[in-house]
């Protein structure tokens, strides 16, 4: 009888304040186990953290690198939130394979420079476990970072094949809950899927077609540990279970650790200059030196377009007067978040202004999650260049709308993602402009108006 030992780490999104006992709960693991692999599926870095952010990510390999991960793949968060050179170079010091069969270079014969498209290993007794990585196969943006990405239809069946001959076979899938479940049912020959992306939880494991399918939530809140018992290389028992990072002791020194990883990150983004600010610029929507009338500016300018929209929840405090920072920046818009250039006809604006004014008040309060939005709420929306009457009649830059006149709009990709404002993806012509997010536009804007 042979007992292997897997733990698994996901969507960690740089949540340092869970790391020390994260650690501490895998080289205790590791200790205990005969037979021990560590795994992660994705999403550890966000940028949303300073550390990450002023290291392009690499304090995040610094971390993983000493626990021996035996491999990993990447989520959305490495993939978009990274420029091509960024990712390409993000592993340049891991000491793990990124396991990854579907993403490649430009050239789509060419599998991306940092992965390897499946990965062989093999136990104390020679029992061999296949291992092969798909990350979500976001087709409209990755082109737009110079990566062919590959549906899993396309991925899957020449990856299998790679580990066909493997005694147990595992698939890392940063793929979300519903794809690893169509999965299971139409490959019962996979042993185990490994999930993530959507952050769900599996306490203790889902067996599905005779697929075992594990997942351990979200920002290592916890952790996850599969069991295989196996006899003459034949798996015989299988089982999941996830532990709470919360039941697992504090350690002296934690608390001063996750503060470090803060403090060191912020100074490190404070120390690049962008502009001198003449006048301090508020969050508050409302008040006459706002950020958000700043930031319409920016973004039109940016987009090149006739008007532009922003919501205020995308300031999350005010930018001081004086030197302004990366810091300063990075405090005040963290979200992975594009500018993106909407094309659309005037009749078609008129109903994407009215999905505005529908949602406005629900908007307003509204706790808005994900979609690469990292703050709190969505907020109320702003118009530059728009004006609505009491008949509802549209006006673009005062003069009334021509519903058969093409109109650019600035707007970000988040409102295309949400699913308050429909018309932008029915009717728009939608250029996400990659790879700057929003604070990095903003930035220099400020840098040119305000240069130091």
């Amino acid at each position: 009888m042979e007992k292997i030992q897997i733990v698994h780490t996901n969507d960690l999104h740089s949540h340092f304040e869970n790391f020390p006992r994260v650690k501490r709960f895998i080289e205790q693991s590791r200790n205990k186990a005969d037979e021990f692999y560590l795994f992660d599926l994705g999403d550890a870095m966000d940028r949303a953290h300073p550390l990450s952010e002023a290291t392009n990510g690499q304090s995040n390999i610094e971390w993983m690198n000493p626990l021996h991960y035996d491999a990993a793949t990447i989520g959305n968060n490495e993939g978009l939130g990274n420029s091509h050179e960024h990712l390409e170079h993000l592993y340049d010091h891991a000491n793990f394979p990124v396991v990854l069969a579907n993403l490649y270079e430009n050239d789509p014969s060419r599998l991306a420079d940092f992965a390897v498209p499946y990965k062989i290993i093999e136990t104390k007794q020679k029992t061999t476990i296949g291992l092969i990585g798909l990350t979500a196969p976001y087709i409209l943006t990755y082109p737009l970072l110079d990566w062919d990405i590959k549906l899993v239809q396309e991925a899957l069946p020449k990856a299998l094949e790679s580990i066909k001959n493997c005694d147990v076979k595992i698939l890392l899938s940063h793929l979300g809950v519903s794809m690893d479940r169509l999965i299971a049912k139409d490959h019962p020959e996979i042993d185990i899927i490994i999930g993530s992306h959507t952050h769900h939880l599996f306490p203790k494991g889902e067996l599905d077609n005779g697929v075992l399918l594990a997942a351990a939530g979200k920002y290592g809140q916890h952790v996850g540990t599969i069991n295989l018992e196996l006899n003459d290389k034949k798996i015989v028992k299988k089982t999941a279970f996830t532990t709470k990072t919360e039941t697992m002791l504090e350690e002296a020194g934690d608390d001063e650790w996750i503060k470090a990883q803060y403090d060191k990150g912020e100074n490190l983004l404070d120390q690049k200059k962008i502009a001198d600010l003449p006048q301090a610029l508020s969050s508050n929507y409302q008040d006459d030196d706002s950020i958000i009338q700043e930031a319409l500016l920016a973004v039109q300018e940016y987009a090149n377009t006739d008007v532009s929209v922003l919501s205020s929840g995308l300031f999350l405090e005010d930018i001081p007067k004086g030197i302004v920072t990366e810091k300063n920046m990075h405090d005040v818009m963290p979200h992975a978040i594009h500018v993106m250039r909407t094309t659309m006809t005037g009749d078609n604006v008129w109903h994407l202004v009215m999905e505005m004014e529908k949602n406005r008040l629900y908007l307003r309060s509204h706790m808005q999650k994900g979609m690469g939005f990292r703050g709190k709420i969505f907020g109320e929306l702003v118009y530059r260049g728009i004006k609505i009457d009491d008949k509802r009649n549209v006006y673009i830059n005062g003069k009334e709308l021509n519903k058969n006149q093409e109109y650019t709009l600035a707007l970000l990709d988040h409102y295309l993602f949400v699913p308050y404002f429909p018309s932008i993806e029915i009717s728009g012509e939608n250029e996400i402009l990659y790879p700057k997010f929003l604070r990095s536009v903003f930035g220099d804007y400020l840098s040119k108006k305000y240069p130091i």
